[in-house]
């Protein structure tokens, strides 16, 4: 394996004005991207402040008691407690079967930073990951992609569900989930590694209930020699940690929202578009019914606290007493889950994705309600995989790698084709139906002259001639596709794996299609590569 580094542009108009540094950095967060001293000024700024350490050790240790951690998890845990240890932390949805590629790219980015930063720093820099069990958005979640006839085409998990229930209390059928996977494992084709990947899914499967269980389970057997850390925001034994912090939130709320507003309107007046959707009312919090398992996000009104559709109501005396004594009722929004990552964690750097730069952004005036700084906004590392085949094709093909990673190969597709049609094939095609055009018409015109009755009949076999000339020109189109299908094959094959159905590879297809055909020893591979975190994309070469 080998790394290759290309300068692509951001899918995200801020986040590449952000990481190109074609803004003013201080106007949306409180560390500049580019500074020498990043990381040494918001460690020291991070050892001015007190978290609850032991009770948030504990809660980690006991939540990653049922997958037998090993040592290096072990000692992250204990040096969490100690005073100057500080995270990496990034997060994302439980998706099935850990979801898109990009989710596997976020761990990598979170292990690789903190390795890097706590050798310059001397200090302890330990990588978190924080499973978004309190999100609530099924069709997030509940799928992968396979191929099918020769296009990707995405296979949902069968379950209808619909109700607003957070993704750590979402049940998974083991017998279902197992003949799911096995008809997606099925399309990957069978290897040698095929049925190890199978059994220790099954097995994952049947130690855990809910799709948050089976996502932890499984990022932790692929990165726990690493040392992460995993926790699941909708787990109810955290939210007993989260409860003081519940009740800021609940007295800060008129001036977050106020604040988001705020920043959201001088974005918009710097030409960025809105990436966080919310009213003057929002309080940014939802109230969870446990017993329904119904999620409700709330409004503001003076001191009441609200459902949009009046379900439930509470006074702001009632909310923070629910915060106190109830605090698994309530869980965080797009605008509050970062504030609350802030206060529980020394965060050294968060670890985002392009979409998460723009609205944190957004949040900047809501950290400083609660006299925080937000954490430097790390952008993780986007990375393709290029298989041997692959980079074989696009030799073959003549095709540029960086264009097919931003543009895909329709426009290559189609100048190829353009080549290699016979020219005089279609100039006389064009010929032919100009003629029959123009003889239709007049001879359409005379039989009109005798009989005005005939124009529906003339209108209808001038159509039925022009579609009989097409279908002949689209079957010599055909012969020609078909005597060249070996090389058309070859961009199909090239869009397929790097730029599948328009979106970047990561965005598309599952780590489950690699670990199948190379075996456990891929993550370990991709593990021992040497990462820089200077905003390139990295094409690892297989």
């Amino acid at each position: 394996m080998e790394i290759k580094n290309l300068a692509l542009p951001s899918l995200n108009q801020f986040a590449s004005d952000y990481i190109q540094g074609n803004l003013q950095a201080e106007d949306y967060f409180h560390y500049n991207l580019p500074s020498s001293d990043l990381y040494q000024a918001r460690y020291r700024e991070l050892m001015t402040r007190s978290f609850l350490r032991d009770e948030l050790a504990d809660y980690i240790q006991n939540y990653m008691a049922r997958f037998t951690p090993g040592s290096e998890v072990l000692k992250n845990i204990a040096d969490l407690r100690k005073s100057d240890s500080a995270v990496v932390i990034g997060g994302q949805q439980a998706g099935l079967l850990a979801g898109p590629m990009y989710t596997i790219h976020k761990v990598i980015s979170i292990i690789k930073l903190a390795e890097q930063q706590e050798k310059a720093l001397g200090k302890r820099v330990i990588p978190v990951f924080w499973i978004a069990g309190e999100d609530h958005d099924l069709a997030e979640v509940n799928h992968v992609y396979t191929m099918k006839d020769g296009k990707p085409e995405k296979k949902s998990y069968p379950l209808y569900h619909p109700y607003k229930t957070m993704i750590t209390d979402m049940k998974l059928d083991a017998d279902i989930a197992m003949a799911w996977i096995e008809e997606i494992v099925e399309t990957y084709g069978e290897s040698e590694f095929t049925n190890m990947l199978l059994d220790r899914t099954k097995s994952h499967l049947e130690t855990g209930e809910t799709f948050a269980d089976f996502f932890a389970s499984l990022i932790h057997e692929w990165f726990n020699q690493y040392g992460l850390l995993l926790l699941d925001a909708g787990d109810p034994a955290l939210r007993n940690i989260e409860a003081g912090y519940f009740i800021k939130l609940i007295e800060h709320s008129g001036k977050v929202t106020d604040a988001v507003l705020s920043q959201q309107a001088f974005m918009q007046e710097k030409g960025y578009k809105r990436t966080i959707e919310m009213g003057e009312n929002a309080a940014n919090l939802f109230h969870y019914n446990r017993e329904k398992q119904e999620r409700t996000l709330l409004e503001r009104s003076g001191t009441k606290y609200h459902g949009k559709n009046g379900d439930v109501s509470f006074t702001e005396a009632e909310l923070i007493d629910i915060a106190k004594n109830q605090p698994e009722n309530l869980s965080n929004n797009v605008v509050t889950r970062p504030i609350m990552q802030e206060m529980l964690f020394p965060v050294l750097a968060f670890i985002s994705g392009p979409g998460e730069i723009a609205y944190w952004a957004e949040l900047k005036q809501a950290f400083e309600q609660f006299g925080l700084k937000m954490p430097p906004i790390i952008p993780r590392l986007n990375i393709t995989i290029l298989e041997r085949s692959i980079a074989t094709d696009l030799a073959d093909a003549g095709l540029d790698l960086e264009t097919v990673l931003t543009a895909g190969v329709q426009q290559a597709e189609k100048s190829f084709i353009e080549s290699v049609k016979d020219g005089s094939v279609e100039a006389l095609f064009k010929e032919t139906k100009a003629l029959l055009e123009e003889k239709h018409a007049l001879l359409s015109g005379k039989a009109v002259e005798i009989d005005k009755g005939l124009q529906p009949m003339l209108a209808k076999n001038r159509a039925l001639l022009l579609g009989q000339l097409d279908f002949l020109y689209d079957k010599i189109l055909k012969s020609t596709r078909d005597k060249h299908a070996v090389a058309l094959q070859k961009f199909k094959r090239i869009e397929t794996s790097l730029f599948p159905l328009g979106s970047p590879q990561e965005r598309i297809w599952n780590i489950c299609y690699y670990l199948n055909k190379y075996g456990p020893c891929f993550i370990e591979d991709i593990m021992k590569l040497d990462y820089e975190f200077d905003n390139k994309h990295k094409v690892i070469c297989l």
